[in-house]
């Protein structure tokens, strides 16, 4: 099983888990935004575990335990990265392998959800990363299938909500984040109120695209903009944050984040390339995926 599309959704995969991996593993990730929460967890630490909130977030074995669960999330990660290499082969490691990018696309769904309680439940934060988690999930499916059928549908819901909650962002409808004001004036060499502009007309874009995908006479030119620019703005991660002087260190911290952003635009090449390699697009439609990934891990009825 080595088609275009199991290679392209393989790939996919493969960044997402590599590029978190890393990150769990050498740098941070926003567990602390659960762990440390006062509203949520006082009565359970008092109450059950006996501690004073104040010795509990200042204890250095609380902050060795959150930083162990962060490194056994990365070894998670790196592990269903791995198995990525062992699903197109029969016997234990593939059956291994699919359960990993099961539990893995379910880390990442959390991962997903910690970034969103760190910007008080932003849904669109929550949703920007859904390109990211279902990666796994579409991977699985084509593997189960044997390529039988692709969930293009579901793809295109899944990376319009990934555009659309950009643009979000991009436009105001949530607060700019400075993160991207900084990207697009380091990569462009704009001045800030140039690149507040081009990040609205980039938002209004993405707004665009992400309904122009559902429109068969010019979906194809919608998803060719998006691998363009899903390409473009992850490595944006790299060029505006990158220092010559210290090359090393930027390549460790930004190469990841352009690594794991790799759906955004191999996942709109996958979609164009199902559209134009089907001679009946019923063959590549599956509207019963979610029942189907839903009753292999035991939650449909």
């Amino acid at each position: 099983m080595k088609s275009k599309l199991y290679l392209l959704l393989a790939t996919s995969t493969f960044c997402v888990f590599i590029g978190r991996a890393i990150q769990h593993l050498v740098w941070d990730a926003p567990f602390r935004t659960l762990l440390w929460d006062e509203g949520l967890l006082r009565g359970f630490v008092e109450n059950v575990l006996g501690y004073n909130w104040f010795d509990y977030v200042t204890s250095p074995t609380t902050d060795k335990m959150i930083n162990l669960s962060i490194d056994l999330f990365g070894v998670l990660y790196l592990l269903a990265a791995i198995s990525v290499f062992f699903l197109n082969k029969e016997g234990i490691l593939k059956k291994i392998g699919m359960k990993l990018q099961i539990i893995g696309a379910l880390g990442l769904m959390f991962l997903a959800f910690l970034y969103s309680k760190e910007k008080f439940m932003q849904l669109g934060q929550l949703l920007e990363y859904s390109a990211q988690f279902s990666a796994p999930f579409l991977l699985w499916y084509v593997v189960t299938y044997k390529e039988e059928k692709f969930p293009i549908l579901f793809a295109k819901c899944v990376i319009a909500l990934t555009f659309i909650c950009h643009g979000l962002y991009a436009v105001g409808f949530y607060p700019v984040p400075g993160k991207f004001v900084d990207m697009t004036i380091s990569t462009l060499g704009v001045t800030e109120s140039v690149a507040k502009d081009l990040l609205l007309t980039a938002g209004i874009l993405d707004f665009i695209v992400a309904v122009g995908i559902f429109i068969p006479r010019i979906q194809k030119p919608m998803l060719a903009y998006m691998v363009l620019w899903g390409t473009l703005t992850s490595m944006a991660r790299l060029t505006g944050h990158f220092h010559i002087d210290f090359l090393g260190n930027t390549l460790l911290q930004w190469l990841p984040a352009v690594i794991y952003r790799a759906p955004h635009a191999l996942l709109p090449l996958i979609i164009l390339t199902q559209i134009n390699n089907a001679k009946d697009t019923a063959k590549v439609e599956s509207p019963n995926f979610s029942k189907k990934l839903l009753s292999n891990i035991g939650l449909a009825n």
